[in-house]
């Protein structure tokens, strides 16, 4: 389904009974992300938020993107799935083998309709030119740019869909990176070394020339999505947006960047340049998707020329933090679409992918796959690190069979079932997430495989223990042996997992290597496959901020701790058990030489102002701030860990 406009995206969110409107004030700078926080993290994601009065002349649309139901309202579909099934029929239609001109021109109509998605530009202005500021005019602190967290470096524009394009060939890219706002017709361009804007901006280096740039906001949802989708480098996104929407895009040329085209139904436009002389700005700090702060560093300048936008325009707007927040629809659809290209093209033997909310994207995939040979786990593992955005993948878990992969009991159940912590583990390093604060040196980090696949007998050691049933630990006993442990969360064993979660708080070098190693050569844990430690601050018990801490920390190669002893339960057999070290990095016990970031809680008066104007806002019954639970895992009150 195509939408119109943004407008048109509001009102069917309104008729279909999943946006609020907030006529009462609420102030942008920390306000507007303290309510969303709330209402996101609400069953089910919560309805999207329209805050009227902001104190500027423009509403400000969050958590539109919010929930599997508007994920699907914003792609014009009932299932996200629905979308992989259209991807994988086309590609099969295009591949399939074409004997007889019959079987050819049934193909035309299949193309013809295709082409007609492909984007267009028009003559004259768009929508989004209705209104034009220019020179001083030009002022982006006119627009209701939020601050999200207390240590932001300051107001971000979180959902631009920026547009450049590649001085050599002409090529349009369409990402999405986040702008500080520094002045008035200044902001920062805070794109990574692996994104494409930033090759462009590497071939304007070498030009020495300026690097023009547009940024949208608004228009039809599906551009929002289409910014953030891992396609190839070299793909225009506004091929996916017409297949998605099954309509073209259509575009018009920018008023100060000509060769830049924008969406003509955008809301706002944000058209300028990064000049290649000048000197990086510092950035940051941004409370990010990981649920951290990403630590500040030097990016481009952007100098704005030119602001445009439609006469009654809506500033859309998002905030990432501790999961689940609304970027994880976003990446639930991407799981979903991408899913059939990554079958088709590159690993045919996947059947299905998950990637759980408390992996934040990246660090934690589950691949299902059609298991027919011995090491075609690892032959996964190696396409799948090669494949696009999947190379900053951290733990990557396999499963094959009938187990349900979005089950996660019976998932672990399974994979328990199949792992020899000694010979199904595999590391590897390479490319990661510049966000990644675990890696010890920036975008360079380790990873795991997690084969849980069932075992052929080319892949099966006979010298260890298989699989343990009578788990006999006693975790009250070995707490008060071992006072460092703060809890043990030993609630997985009955269900047949065996693997525990434990919080420690680290007081010497090696003192989680030493304790793990202890642990096993006294056989206390006899039978556990992998034991989890995480930050004394940290409820062992709480399983899903446990996982989420402990996937944010973990640097698999560097902090695996490999256990073998012989088995007690089970004479002549060997009892491996690997240890991960999913603690907080410093120097002084880690030799960790880089800043490790804080997580993101909402500072105390801004908690305390939405409390007070709840009851005006329309939202329902009282929600405290989610920041309250975890104000007791932060260490001092700046971005930075103290």
């Amino acid at each position: 389904m195509a939408y119109k406009d943004q407008q048109h995206f509001i009102e069917t969110l309104e008729q279909a009974g999943e946006l609020v409107r907030i006529k009462t004030y609420v102030d942008p700078k920390l306000e507007i992300a303290e309510i969303t926080d709330r209402i996101s993290k609400t069953p089910g994601g919560g309805k999207a938020l329209l805050f009227e009065n902001t104190g500027y002349d423009f509403p400000v649309l969050m958590n539109a993107y919010g929930s599997e139901r508007r994920m699907c309202l914003a792609l014009g579909v009932q299932h996200l799935d629905d979308v992989a099934r259209n991807i994988e029929d086309l590609f099969k239609l295009l591949s399939s083998p074409k004997e007889s001109i019959l079987e050819k021109l049934k193909l035309l109509p299949k193309l013809g309709e295709f082409a007609s998605w492909m984007p267009k530009v028009k003559s004259g202005r768009g929508a989004c030119q209705e209104v034009i500021w220019q020179g001083e005019q030009a002022n982006i602190n006119k627009l209701p740019v939020i601050t999200c967290w207390p240590k932001d470096g300051g107001p971000f524009v979180t959902l631009p869909i920026i547009h450049t394009k590649d001085p050599q060939t002409n090529i349009r890219n369409v990402g999405m990176y986040r702008m500080q706002v520094f002045g008035p017709q200044l902001t920062g361009m805070h794109w990574h070394r692996h994104k494409v804007s930033a090759k462009h901006f590497n071939e304007y280096k070498k030009l020495g020339i300026k690097m023009p740039v547009a940024v949208a906001l608004g228009g039809d949802p599906v551009y929002a999505y289409s910014a953030t989708a891992p396609l190839p480098e070299n793909v225009d996104e506004y091929m996916l947006a017409g297949f998605l929407r099954k309509k073209k895009v259509e575009l018009v040329k920018c008023i100060t960047q000509p060769s830049i085209e924008v969406p003509a139904d955008a809301d706002f436009v944000i058209e300028g340049y990064v000049d290649p002389h000048d000197e990086l700005i510092w950035e940051g700090p941004f409370g990010d998707h990981t649920g951290y702060y990403s630590l500040p560093d030097w990016y481009p300048k952007f100098h704005i020329t030119a602001i445009t936008h439609r006469k009654k325009p809506v500033y859309p707007a998002t905030i990432v933090g501790i999961p689940p927040q609304e970027d994880a629809w976003l990446g639930k659809a991407t799981e979903r679409i991408f899913l059939a290209p990554i079958k088709m093209t590159m690993v045919p033997e996947i059947v299905d992918m998950d990637m759980p909310v408390e992996g934040v994207f990246h660090n934690l995939v589950i691949t299902k796959i059609n298991k027919e040979y011995p090491g075609q786990g690892q032959k996964v593992m190696n396409a799948m690190w090669g494949a696009g955005q999947m190379m900053f993948n951290k733990i990557l878990v396999l499963a094959d069979g009938k187990v349900p992969i979005t089950d996660y009991k019976a998932l672990a159940q399974y994979v328990f079932r199949n792992l020899n912590p000694a010979t199904d583990i595999s590391f590897s390093q390479g490319p990661m997430d510049v966000l990644d604060h675990s890696c010890s040196k920036l975008g360079f980090g380790g990873k795991m495989c997690i084969d849980g696949t069932a075992k052929l007998e080319e892949e099966t050691d006979d010298s260890y223990h298989a699989h343990f049933t009578d788990f006999q630990v006693d975790d009250k006993l070995i707490m008060s042996q071992f006072p460092e442990i703060h809890s043990f969360n030993t609630s997985l064993l009955p269900l047949d997992i065996p693997c525990v979660v434990i919080s420690v708080r680290k007081n010497r070098p090696g003192h989680i290597r030493e304790l793990h190693q202890q642990l096993c050569q006294s056989h206390v844990i006899e039978g556990v496959k992998m034991v989890l430690y995480v930050e004394h601050t940290v409820d062992a018990n709480d399983l899903p901020v446990a996982l989420w801490r402990f996937c944010n920390n973990l640097d698999p190669r560097r902090d695996s701790l490999p256990a073998e002893q012989l088995s007690l339960q089970q004479p002549g057999k060997k009892w491996a058990c690997m240890g991960f070290d999913g603690t907080i990095k410093t120097k002084a016990f880690d030799d960790f030489q880089r800043d490790w970031p804080n997580i993101i809680v909402a500072a105390d008066d801004t908690i305390a102002a939405v409390d007070k104007k709840w009851p005006e806002l329309g939202l329902g019954g009282f929600l405290p701030s989610p920041s309250l639970k975890f104000k007791g895992q932060i260490y001092g009150e700046e971005a930075v860990v103290e």
